[in-house]
């Protein structure tokens, strides 16, 4: 439970990061919160990967979902296009991630089959 509550923060910190970006063309004390977050977001990101999460899975659902979000939330907070293309990509991307969720779980149970039969 703990390394999915930190890679929510890890993913909330990249696109508060990414956000930031954006809105400081016209702030640039923004830049600030941009490091800030990337930081953090690197940073949690790690500590999931330490907490066993392999790192294919924790990378693709942080990727997929700080691409998902970004995309989402600039449409509202800076009135950025949101075109079904968009959203057909988004709805992919996550069907990628699930795929390679459910990949990883295979691979691990067979990993720790190989381990029981040393």
């Amino acid at each position: 439970m703990k390394k999915w509550i930190l890679l929510g923060l890890a993913i909330v910190s990249e696109v508060t990061a990414t956000l930031s970006l954006r809105a400081s063309i016209d702030n640039s004390y923004l830049y600030i919160l941009v490091a800030i977050g990337y930081l953090l977001a690197f940073y949690v990101l790690a500590q999931v990967i330490k907490l066993g999460t392999p790192v294919g899975v924790a990378y693709g659902i942080w990727a997929a979902f700080g691409v998902s979000l970004t995309a989402i939330l600039a449409t509202f907070i800076f009135h950025e296009p949101f075109t079904l293309f968009m959203g057909i990509g988004i709805v992919i991307i996550i069907g990628g991630v699930l795929l390679v969720e459910l990949g990883s779980g295979q691979n691990h149970n067979k990993g720790s089959n190989i381990k029981e039969q040393m």
